[in-house]
């Protein structure tokens, strides 16, 4: 599976949403009202998921859905 579409489905998974409703470079914050603690869940999803060590401070509910990627790709990701 490719990094997008598991960050798709542990988006969906923590906060209920379909992957049409995210717009990839809108802040998840803003679009999709992520907080803190959904921020952590998704962290430690996409840690389980993708099986990389990424730090809850790498991924911030202030990055878009498109640097979230970037980031998990950087960590390697794949």
């Amino acid at each position: 599976m490719a990094v997008e579409d598991t960050v798709k489905e542990i988006l969906n998974q923590v906060l209920d949403v379909k992957p049409e409703e995210i717009n990839p470079d809108e802040k998840l914050e803003d679009g999709l009202g992520v907080d803190s603690t959904e921020m952590v869940e998704i962290s430690v999803g996409l840690k389980k998921a993708l099986g990389i060590d990424i730090s809850d401070n790498d991924l911030k509910k202030t990055h878009s859905f498109n640097e979230i990627v970037e980031i998990l790709k950087s960590k390697g990701a794949n």
